[in-house]
């Protein structure tokens, strides 16, 4: 393995770290609302916290459906996107197929989105 290699690992390693700290932060900024409010309900009945309990998982199982179609899009685009970019330099008239190819990969972010929207029942 060149030098080459161990920096782009290095940085894609990096960025997936930078990826999943930020996913975490987010997600504690996301549950700590619901962390408060089980902390409040816990006066009330039973069923109260089990609603709480209830909130606080639907919200981490959206971030985590955002989040990985996010992630999945991110590398799809990356390889599709370099892709296309060879050819275009080669055919430059390839260039609006190769649009459609990258806004294709584009289309899983959009996918997590509308997971995450519909697990919290807001679609």
């Amino acid at each position: 393995m060149n030098s080459t290699q161990k920096v782009f690992r290095k940085r894609i390693a990096l960025s997936l770290l930078i990826t999943l700290f930020t996913m975490i932060i987010a997600l504690l900024i996301l549950v700590s609302p619901a962390m408060a409010a089980e902390e409040a309900e816990s006066l009330s009945s039973i069923a109260n916290e089990h609603q709480a309990e209830v909130v606080k998982w639907e919200v981490i199982a959206a971030a985590i459906a955002f989040g990985l179609g996010a992630i999945g899009a991110g590398m799809a685009i990356s390889r599709v996107g370099s892709a296309a970019m060879g050819a275009m330099s080669e055919k430059p008239e390839v260039g609006s197929q190769a649009l459609i190819f990258v806004a294709m990969a584009e289309g899983i972010a959009v996918f997590g989105f509308i997971a995450a929207l519909m697990i919290l029942g807001k679609f």
